[in-house]
């Protein structure tokens, strides 16, 4: 991860997070049972491999194929110029038409929700779904816009002094876990 933050406590084991990401693709599969109009779409970068994990979930336990799509939010931010002075872009995925197609964004966190905002103007630039919903793995609360998620793994109340770290295999180096932690300039 790009961040060390002094730990407070894990919240969720890799055990805890597969078992968390079971019972979300299990939640998608009621649903949207065998809907192939379903597209998960991933912001980067873990909300991506989420997507993944929850595709490769969807088909193993429910005999369900998906399509997935990627999201790079980054000029879609309203708080683009707070992100440093060259905001890394690595571009979107969305190879198919999402008119009338029903999305599921998929993210690693939802905090302020201009994240899920950037992305639903983004999404629209492909075309109308006929609905979006939202699904993150942790709901921290404080919200700056009025963005809730429709599927959640586990929500708690933090503060502005503490971050979660979502952290996946694929993009943090073999550690796959949830990590609540300190800023380091707070105390």
């Amino acid at each position: 991860m790009a961040h060390d933050f002094p730990v407070l406590r894990t919240l969720m084991t890799e055990n805890d997070l597969d078992r968390s990401l079971m019972l979300l693709a299990a939640q998608l599969y009621c649903d949207f049972p065998n809907d192939p109009d379903l597209i998960l779409v991933g912001i980067k970068t873990r909300g991506v491999y989420i997507a993944q994990k929850l595709a490769e979930l969807l088909k193993k336990n429910h005999g369900m194929t998906t399509n997935l799509g990627e999201l790079d939010i980054t000029l879609y931010r309203d708080d683009l110029s707070t992100l440093g002075a060259q905001p890394m872009v690595t571009g979107s995925n969305l190879s198919f038409d999402v008119s009338d197609k029903k999305l599921v964004i998929v993210d690693d966190v939802l905090f302020t929700g201009r994240t899920i905002r950037a992305a639903m103007d983004h999404v629209v630039d492909y075309g109308r779904p006929k609905l979006m919903r939202l699904l993150v793995v942790i709901d921290r609360g404080m919200r700056e816009y009025p963005i809730q998620a429709d599927y959640i793994g586990m929500k708690l109340a933090t503060d502005k002094t503490q971050v979660i770290q979502v952290r996946i295999k694929e993009a943090d180096e073999g550690h796959q876990d949830v990590l609540l932690c300190r800023l380091p300039d707070k105390c």
